[in-house]
């Protein structure tokens, strides 16, 4: 847990880095879909965890990735911000539960399973929890991390020829099909950006 804690500025340095670069993609991928400000608000949100990434870096895992959430939950706004905040706060509250160093394929199933419910939400929805989904899966298999993150890819990919059934985009029936979700994107480009930075150091 140390070595994360020492390492987790880098790593919100890496996920602002990739939300802002592509902030317009993803406002054209929820314009297509939804209220086109999918890319704004989360590029709000990285930008306000970027700002605090020394102080988040003095605290202990279970705290920083608490505070995180919440700060999302705050400045993201939409669905997005509920549903990342809470998937962050009860990885939080499940490192802080342990005591000790608790490993991903422990932490992650609870916290994914709490955003589905916080979203109403399941597989084949055609929500971020797609990519949620594969990515659990890619990591109770103890896959490393570019697999990982080709698992969350194709994942991102896969909600193209999806139905939405949650969301402003479920309104939209049978012509939400053929547009990928915003939210599944966004969550590939975080977890292909964590997967790139774990590569690079792989005791972290």
């Amino acid at each position: 847990m140390q070595t994360s804690r020492l390492l987790l500025p880098g790593l919100i340095e890496a996920c602002h880095a990739v939300i802002v670069a592509n902030a317009d993609h993803l406002g054209a991928l929820d314009r297509a879909i939804g209220d086109g400000d999918h890319g704004t608000n989360m590029k709000r949100g990285s930008e306000a965890v970027y700002a605090e990434r020394d102080q988040l870096g003095g605290l202990p895992l279970p705290e920083a990735m608490e505070r995180i959430g919440m700060l999302l939950v705050a400045t993201i706004g939409g669905a997005a911000g509920p549903l990342y905040g809470t998937l962050l706060i009860e990885m939080g509250r499940r490192l802080r539960a342990g005591e000790v160093d608790v490993p991903l394929t422990e932490t992650l199933p609870p916290a994914v399973e709490a955003v589905a419910r916080r979203g109403r939400s399941q597989a084949g929805d055609k929500t971020l929890l797609d990519v949620l989904y594969a990515v659990q899966r890619a990591v109770l298999k103890r896959s490393p991390p570019a697999e990982v993150a080709v698992s969350a890819t194709v994942a991102a990919q896969d909600t193209i020829a999806m139905k939405a059934l949650r969301g402003r985009a479920s309104f939209l029936g049978d012509r939400s099909i053929g547009h990928m979700d915003p939210g599944a994107c966004s969550c590939a480009l975080l977890t292909g950006s964590i997967c790139r930075f774990l590569e690079e150091f792989p005791s972290a």
